[in-house]
């Protein structure tokens, strides 16, 4: 499903990171390694900011987001379905956490190029940075 509108695009970078967050919630619980708990405290935290930065921009920009429309993205492209994985060891717990950030940072670089309002683009490309050194520190953990 095409993501066509300001309103769609921000309800779904709010999906992404609540999903986001809530994963990381469960599997601390779940994690063995004292390190892995708190880097999945480290990343639950970001993505409760950005789930909060999400609401209050598309609180903001109430406005726009009727006049604007936005084509390219499709739902699909995106989606990460944590139905269909329950890790259980901490070696699958991080590589869950390390496809939901890429997801994340793909997301939020790949829309922000889309976005007809500059300051949200602008705060789009600042959660992909940021999602960025996420993964590194996660892929430093795998090994």
């Amino acid at each position: 499903m095409e993501l066509g509108t300001f309103g769609a695009v921000m309800a779904f970078a709010s999906q992404a990171v609540t999903q986001s967050a809530e994963f990381y919630e469960t599997a601390r619980e779940r994690a063995k390694g004292p390190e892995l708990k708190d880097v999945l405290k480290s990343l639950q935290d970001g993505a409760n900011r950005d789930r909060a930065t999400m609401e209050q921009t598309r609180r903001e920009n109430v406005t726009e987001m009727i006049l604007e429309p936005i084509a390219g993205l499709r739902r699909e492209e995106y989606e990460v379905r944590l139905s269909e994985v329950a890790p259980e060891a901490d070696a699958e717990i991080l590589k869950t956490a390390l496809l939901l950030e890429e997801r994340d940072q793909r997301w939020f670089r790949d829309s922000s190029a889309k976005l007809p309002l500059p300051e949200v683009a602008r705060l789009f490309r600042k959660v992909a940075r940021r999602k960025e050194g996420t993964i590194l520190k996660l892929r430093a953990l795998t090994g």
